[in-house]
């Protein structure tokens, strides 16, 4: 018996923009929606995110009794699919509030003055995910597969803005500074 490995790539902007269309025919659109921006918003999504982030935008769109789907719902569909669901029942007391605004407003200061980063597309102190007290979401103008010294030293950089930020403000440093770290060691 022989096997063999089929690879798949992820798809690049046009590829994620074709996905889209297919998993958008049978969705009533609003006239704002234009799937270009929607495709570049999601570099590194599988044909399997698209579809889920097309399902996303139409149940919160119903959700809402809205008869169309806007890009409004696009926009929250890719936040949930980055960076899960929104989690309204995790309080933060005011002091990890604070906390958790400084420690993302150095992440995207760092990004906003260091050169080579992509743009700061959002910054949020709402709770997602599992572990998520907040983000900062930058995204490329354009897909890119490879990335040289400068600009993986410049995304460790913009990792580190939110701790030295905590530092700076609070005098120490928290937990929520652990997956920043992981982030840039992994890389």
């Amino acid at each position: 018996r022989f096997d063999r490995q089929v690879i798949i790539s992820l798809p690049d902007i046009v590829g994620r923009e074709a996905i889209l269309k297919v998993h958008t025919r049978k969705i009533k659109l609003g006239k704002d929606v234009d799937l270009k921006p929607i495709a570049r918003q999601t570099p590194g999504f599988s044909g399997a995110d698209l579809a889920n982030l097309a399902n996303e935008a139409a149940l919160l769109a119903a959700r809402l009794n809205k008869d169309v789907v806007s890009f409004e719902e696009f926009e929250k569909s890719i936040e949930r699919v980055i960076a899960g669901p929104e989690r309204k029942t995790r309080v933060l007391n005011e002091k990890e509030k604070r906390i958790t605004a400084f420690h993302e407003s150095g992440h995207a200061l760092v990004a906003l003055i260091t050169p080579e980063t992509d743009p700061v597309h959002k910054v949020s102190i709402i709770p997602r995910g599992a572990h998520a007290l907040g983000y900062t979401m930058q995204l490329p103008i354009e897909d890119r597969y490879t990335m040289g010294k400068g600009e993986l030293m410049a995304r460790m950089t913009v990792m580190m803005g939110g701790r030295v930020a905590e530092e700076i403000v609070f005098h120490e440093i928290t937990t929520g500074a652990q997956n920043d770290i992981e982030s840039a060691t992994e890389m």
